[in-house]
């Protein structure tokens, strides 16, 4: 009896994903740094897959795109982009928001996470816009950052998305990758932004994040990253990559 207790826990242990042996933790700073040329043939190659990489966060304009990034804060794009449509259709600008009312808003994004925090957050903002910025988004980072439910990612991606200002919004698929790759190594998102930077070519900067971003959720995965299929993968640092 004993036996098979122990032959049957061994089987499942086979059956379960190989989990990494170094804490993720611990994988943090990369005892090889990137070269320049590294990084410039890093992004080449992100580049020539995705030449013009976009949010896939679903927008009309400059205010749709910064609902929909507050939206999706602890919320995939694809639940966002489920909600937003409805809600867009009746309300595209600060004043038709604030019409709609936080009641009904909340109702229109009950399916995404802390719902009714979102949405007393978007009709705040909206309130603040159409009271100190003529109802149109600032192209100001301060500005962004004191709307309520803006932190520095969400302002830096209305920042790139609606303005084509070369910011990094450095959301988990770009802190787990620049992590793990060595790219740009830190233990906080603000350290990372700073990190890449420094490092990305001036000629890469526009679209930097999104392709970090777009490598992390389809090939650098959280779990079980798709190393046999990554373009860089000859350039990453990570000590247990597959490749």
């Amino acid at each position: 009896m004993r036996t098979t207790t122990k032959r049957t826990a061994a089987k499942r242990q086979l059956s379960k994903p190989r989990a990494s042996k170094t804490p993720f933790s611990k994988l943090l700073v990369s005892k090889r740094p990137f070269t320049k040329t590294e990084v410039a043939e890093f992004y080449r190659r992100l580049a020539a897959s995705r030449p013009i990489p976009q949010t896939e966060l679903e927008f009309i304009n400059s205010f749709t795109l910064l609902v929909a990034v507050v939206l999706s804060a602890q919320a995939t794009d694809v639940g966002v982009n489920k909600a937003t449509p409805a809600l867009f259709a009746v309300a595209d600008t600060p004043q038709q928001m604030l019409q709609l009312g936080e009641a009904r808003l909340a109702e229109m994004i009950r399916t995404i996470g802390l719902f009714r925090t979102k949405a007393r957050n978007v009709i705040a903002l909206s309130k603040m816009l159409v009271e100190q910025h003529g109802g149109t988004v600032p192209r100001d980072r301060e500005a962004l950052e004191k709307l309520p439910g803006v932190g520095r990612k969400t302002a830096n991606v209305v920042l790139n998305v609606a303005f084509s200002e070369p910011t990094i919004a450095v959301d988990t698929h770009i802190f787990r990758v620049a992590n793990r790759t060595g790219l740009a190594p830190g233990k906080t998102p603000l350290e990372v932004e700073l990190g890449l930077e420094k490092v990305i070519p001036a000629e890469f900067m526009l679209h930097a994040h999104h392709w970090l971003i777009l490598h992390g959720r389809y090939t650098c995965l959280a779990r079980k990253p798709r190393c046999e299929v990554c373009l860089i993968n000859d350039l990453c640092r990570w000590p247990e990559k597959s490749v």
